[in-house]
């Protein structure tokens, strides 16, 4: 029997979420970033329901592709004994007449591997088009925290800063902003987690290789937002008491 501590579990992942979405709610009502975590909420909940929807697909479509392979390699022996015992009782004279038969024989052999590869593949392509569609909207979620942190940069806070018509306003405060910051990179490691979670429900290369791209995308966000916020602590030491 696995332990629940040897996989990512949705019901964890979903109330971290749930509390992240409170806290930010409590900061920052009403910013778009409030907004966002709530659709990574709503995301992680539709990648628990479909992976279990996935595997209960599996559960009855997998022994009955391996039903139909089993039918499928049955008929196959079937038909090409079958033609051997009646060329053998034809017994033709001239070798040339044999082409023919294993013409028929390699192209039996052919389709009928084929069919096998195509059954045994059913299961894991129908799951791979889920869970590739969820990953997509994870990958863009990540994007689009990025951009909510793209513009706060600590640098606006300090007094040599010269503002242009151009410069983006800064309304945070150093606290607040360190606070926001740190909601990103939360956000952006909780992207990741919900990326696990379409692993745990696959095993097919595919998946697994962009489950991987996502959680090496957000690691490197995160490292970004990590050096602002050494940035910003690193200019609040520095600057003199008043």
């Amino acid at each position: 029997m696995s332990s629940p501590l040897e996989k990512v579990q949705v019901a964890p992942v979903l109330a971290t979420v749930r509390r992240l979405e409170e806290r930010i709610g409590a900061r920052f009502p009403g910013r778009g970033l409030h907004r966002v975590v709530g659709e990574l909420a709503a995301l992680v909940e539709t990648v628990g329901s479909s992976t279990a929807t996935v595997r209960g697909r599996r559960s009855w479509l997998r022994p009955l592709s391996r039903v139909a392979i089993v039918a499928i390699v049955a008929i196959t022996a079937t038909v090409l004994v079958l033609a051997v015992r009646a060329a053998l009782e034809d017994a033709p004279d001239d070798g040339l007449a044999w082409i023919p038969l294993l013409e028929s024989a390699v192209n039996d052999l052919v389709f009928a591997a084929l069919a096998i590869w195509f059954l045994y593949s059913v299961p894991e392509r129908l799951q791979r088009s889920s869970l590739l569609e969820l990953l997509h909207r994870l990958r863009s979620l990540a994007h689009i925290i990025d951009m909510h942190q793209l513009t706060k940069d600590p640098e606006r806070l300090r007094s040599s800063f010269r503002r242009t018509d151009a410069s983006v306003s800064m309304d945070l405060g150093p606290d607040e902003l360190e606070n926001y910051l740190d909601y990103c990179s939360e956000l952006l490691s909780l992207v990741g987690k919900t990326a696990a979670l379409c692993a745990e429900a696959s095993r097919d290369p595919v998946v697994l290789d962009t489950v991987s791209t996502i959680e090496t995308l957000t690691v490197s966000l995160e490292r970004k937002i990590w050096q602002k916020i050494a940035v910003l602590n690193h200019d609040r030491g520095s600057s003199p008491a008043s």
